[in-house]
C-alpha cells in the first residue's frame, strides 16, 4: 500500500508517517492541497492507494481538495482527518465522497485498521476486465467495448463462473451446481439456452468470448 498524507501539522505528519512506516505501508507526506493536486498530476492517482486528508487546511481546505478530485474523477480512496467529533461533520465528509472519517487524537492501529479497510472495499468494487468486457461485480452491470449489455440475474451468474474459471473449461454439471444449485444427474437443458442467450448477448459488441467443447462444458476465450 502507498499513502498520500496531506496535513500542515508537521508534528501530525510526524505521527502519522511513524505509523505508517512501521506498518509497512509507503507514503509521500505534504503540507497543503495545492502540493497534493501537483503530485498527483505528476504522478496519477494511481500512484496512491489512498488519501489521508486533513479537513482544515491552509488555503485550499480538505473539503474544497477533496470536491476538486471527484469532480475530476478521481475515485481514490480517502479518509478525512479532523478535530471535530460533530455528527453531521461527518455526514458532510461522508456526502462529500469522503470514504471514512477519523478524529484526533487516534491510536496508530485505529489509523491502519481504517486504511486498509477502505482500500479492501475499493478493490471489491473495482471492476473485472477480460479483454474488452468490463464487468462490475458490486453493481452487477456488464460492457462491452463500451457498451452496456443487460443481462439476466442468471446469465450473469453464469458469466461469474466462467469468469472465475480464468479460461478452465466449466462442465455443464458445475454450472448448475455453482449458479441453480441443483447437483447429480439431469437431463434438463437450462445452462445450454442460458449459455446460448449470453453469447449472443455477448457477442453484439465484439467477437466471439465463449467456446464450447462439445462433451466437456464451456469456456472463456482470453
Amino acid at each position: 500500500m502507498r499513502v498520500l498524507l496531506v496535513d500542515d501539522d508537521p508534528g501530525f505528519r510526524r505521527y502519522s508517517s511513524l505509523a505508517l512506516k512501521e506498518a509497512g505501508i509507503g507514503y509521500v507526506a505534504l503540507r497543503t492541497a495545492h502540493e497534493a493536486l501537483d503530485t498527483l498530476g505528476a504522478e496519477g492517482q494511481n500512484a496512491f492507494d489512498a488519501l489521508l486528508l486533513d479537513v482544515e487546511l491552509p488555503g485550499m481546505k480538505g473539503w474544497e481538495l477533496l470536491k476538486e478530485l471527484r469532480g475530476r474523477g478521481v475515485d481514490m480512496p480517502v479518509i478525512l482527518v479532523t478535530v471535530h467529533d460533530a455528527l453531521e461533520e461527518k455526514v458532510k465528509g461522508l456526502e462529500g465522497g469522503a470514504d471514512d472519517y477519523i478524529v484526533k487524537p487516534f491510536e496508530f492501529e485505529e489509523l491502519i485498521a481504517r486504511l486498509h479497510a477502505v482500500v479492501r472495499r475499493r478493490l471489491r468494487s473495482a471492476p473485472v476486465m477480460i479483454a474488452d468486457l468490463r464487468i462490475n461485480l458490486e453493481m452487477r452491470h456488464v460492457e462491452r467495448n463500451g457498451q452496456p449489455i443487460e443481462l439476466s440475474p442468471r446469465e450473469f451468474d453464469v458469466l461469474l463462473v466462467l469468469v472465475q474459471a480464468g479460461g478452465r473449461v466449466v462442465s455443464r454439471r458445475e454450472l448448475l451446481k455453482r449458479v441453480w444449485g441443483v447437483g447429480g444427474e439431469t437431463d434438463t437443458n437450462v445452462v445450454q439456452v442460458h449459455v446460448s442467450r449470453l453469447r449472443s448477448k455477448l457477442r453484439e459488441h465484439g467477437g466471439e468470448l465463449i467456446r464450447t467443447q462439445r462433451g466437456k462444458g464451456y469456456s472463456l476465450v482470453l
